[in-house]
């Protein structure tokens, strides 16, 4: 399908920000919908599948409205993720409606949009498979994230969690995560408790200044209602009314595993992330996350959510990286299990 389309009346400055140097963002766009997309001047060519057509000239429009000062890039970035995001899911329902409800078993009212009670504003799943998430997140006690890096795991459970405090369905809000070095030796770290497990904790802490702000944050922490703790303090307690999030849960052993998911209380709700490609115990050790999704895939009541290179919402390199090493590990298997079946 050919769209055409002319920006009018003409602002230069707009297309320019719009396009980027040389046409870059025109080019990203390109790689991400499958397009191939022509300019002269003002005057627009859109080329490729209908629906990924239509989405994409919506795209333009939409930055072109936003293309006042220069576009940031993760501004570009997410924008094109849920384009893209769309195009897939307008793909899976054309295919079969029956297909598509199998694919995202969720709420009813999935056609909806959440909006979740944060910070910012524009707060949304940018792809299918991170609404499926959110909406597991608020259909089940226990939910499960697992997928590479950049697809919003962490950061989207955080907002659930934000929410869930805002909107008094909890009474605090509980991080933790395993105190386990990401391959590097660090050593003796100074100062207190806090301090010392303050590096292994920052990126839940970054999620909460975004979508809290710094002063609520801190009054929260004051109050009782936020507490950020590394896995080895879960043990023996029971935890009530609270958010729960485990985030790099790849590096727990199945022991800690249990014991952390063991600790859910009443009115809780617990949120699981990790990612299974980069496990930082040591060789030979076996990771909690990955006994879990063998031992609890057929429990009721506990939703697991696959994310996947396409639904990374960072650096266009970070899906491509992903997608490399991805298909290594693919290839490697397939070796070992011929080698496998050489020796039988």
């Amino acid at each position: 399908m050919i769209l055409r389309h002319e920006f009018a009346p003409v602002d230069n400055r707009r297309l320019a920000h719009l396009c980027g140097s040389l046409d870059e963002h025109l080019r990203q766009i390109e790689l991400a919908l499958g397009l191939r997309i022509t300019r002269q001047h003002e005057r627009f060519r859109i080329d490729g599948l209908k629906a990924a057509a239509e989405r994409g000239l919506l795209l333009l429009q939409t930055l072109y409205e936003r293309a006042r000062r220069s576009i940031p890039p993760e501004t570009l970035q997410l924008a094109i993720a849920e384009a893209a995001g769309e195009v897939a899911a307008a793909a899976v329902k054309g295919r079969s409606k029956r297909a598509a409800a199998m694919v995202s078993p969720t709420l009813p009212s999935e056609e909806q949009p959440l909006v979740l009670r944060t910070r910012r504003s524009d707060l949304a799943g940018r792809t299918p498979r991170q609404h499926e998430y959110l909406r597991h997140i608020m259909a089940h006690d226990i939910t499960f994230g697992l997928g590479p890096a950049g697809t919003g795991k962490t950061y989207l459970a955080v907002a659930c969690a934000v929410d869930a405090l805002e909107r008094s369905s909890v009474q605090r809000i509980i991080l933790t995560r395993p105190a386990v070095e990401a391959g590097e030796r660090l050593g003796f770290l100074p100062g207190d408790l806090t301090a010392k497990v303050d590096p292994y904790l920052r990126p839940l802490y970054d999620a909460l200044y975004d979508l809290m702000g710094f002063d609520r944050v801190t009054k929260a922490f004051e109050k009782g209602q936020l507490e950020v703790a590394p896995l080895a303090f879960m043990r023996g307690r029971t935890l009530n009314h609270a958010f729960v999030i485990l985030d790099e849960a790849q590096n727990t052993t199945p022991e800690q595993m249990k014991m952390f998911l063991t600790r859910i209380g009443f009115g809780s709700k617990c949120v699981v992330t990790g990612d299974t490609s980069q496990v930082d115990l040591p060789k030979g050790m076996t990771s909690g996350l990955v006994d879990a999704e063998r031992v609890l895939a057929k429990v009721k009541g506990i939703a697991m959510t696959r994310f996947t290179s396409a639904d990374v919402v960072r650096h266009p390199l970070v899906a491509r990286i992903v997608e490399a090493y991805e298909a290594r590990s693919a290839m490697l298997a397939k070796l070992s299990a011929r080698n496998d079946g050489g020796a039988a």
